[in-house]
């Protein structure tokens, strides 16, 4: 198989994890970003709590997935429309 063994450091702990070898810059791209959101939070909030800490940031990145598949819907309405009015075009254009 194509699989890795590396560690991701999240929260001052370390988690053993296989990933393949295509998604390894994206898992790693994830922890750093976790990460990152911890420390705003840290210092926004003045939490020292990782388990309220990552409940927030848990909360923050559903929320930015929630948002990203409604403008995903949004569009793929549209390019669907749109290749609706396009198949409707050619059909009157070659009747």
């Amino acid at each position: 198989m194509d699989e890795l063994s590396i560690k991701i450091k999240i929260a001052d702990r370390e988690y053993p994890m296989k990933v393949k070898r295509h998604e390894e810059e994206r898992v790693r791209a994830a922890g750093k970003l976790i990460n990152e959101k911890l420390k705003s939070y840290r210092e926004q909030f003045g939490l020292d709590d990782k388990q309220d800490l990552l409940a927030m940031t848990a909360f923050d990145c559903l929320v930015e997935k929630l948002a990203a598949e409604e403008t995903n819907q949004g569009v793929d309405q549209t390019v669907l429309d749109k290749v609706g009015h396009l198949n409707q075009l050619v059909s009157q254009a070659i009747a």
